[in-house]
């Protein structure tokens, strides 16, 4: 079976998308089986950061919670992404409009909010870049982590049964 993409996109790719990623990474330790047929990234529309790793701030409030970002570095959206990802989760409305921008009209996979898993009733993850302490990046963690358990879920539905 071939590999089923899953990308997350933010606006920098240093903040929320790593931090979904890296959490994803992480939750699919305890699903080899499922961990196996995905395969995961991130990115950013603005390529503002692009090759830089996770701000700081992201990477500590992981660590703290056993994630490891470090690995991670920031890019930019690519077209070629619509067609090597199936998954393409946007953390935001402006995310998401973006991406509908630049969406080849072939596109079969799903474009859509990642809080669309997370079972909540909240379109969106806040961007934590310009809070000044560590409740914006704790609140960025629980959402992904929430998110990422119902994505599983839902993949595992989807790609094992």
């Amino acid at each position: 079976m071939q590999r089923v993409g899953v990308l997350f996109v933010c606006l920098g790719n240093i903040c929320r998308s790593p931090t979904a990623h890296g959490v994803l990474l992480k939750q699919l330790e305890a699903e080899p089986r499922l961990q196996r047929l995905l395969e995961v990234d991130s990115a950013g529309t603005a390529a503002y950061h692009v090759g830089n790793p996770p701000d700081r701030r992201s990477s500590q409030i992981a660590a703290r919670r056993g994630y490891d970002l470090t690995p991670l570095r920031a890019r930019a959206v690519q077209a070629d992404d619509f067609y090597r990802y199936r998954y393409i989760l946007a953390m935001d409305g402006q995310n998401l409009a973006d991406l509908k921008r630049i969406q080849p009209a072939d596109f079969g996979g799903h474009l859509g909010l990642f809080l669309d898993f997370a079972g909540l009733h909240r379109a969106e993850v806040p961007d934590p870049y310009y809070s000044s302490g560590e409740a914006g990046f704790n609140e960025v963690l629980d959402l992904a982590e929430r998110a990422c358990a119902g994505l599983i879920a839902h993949l595992r539905q989807e790609l094992l049964q």
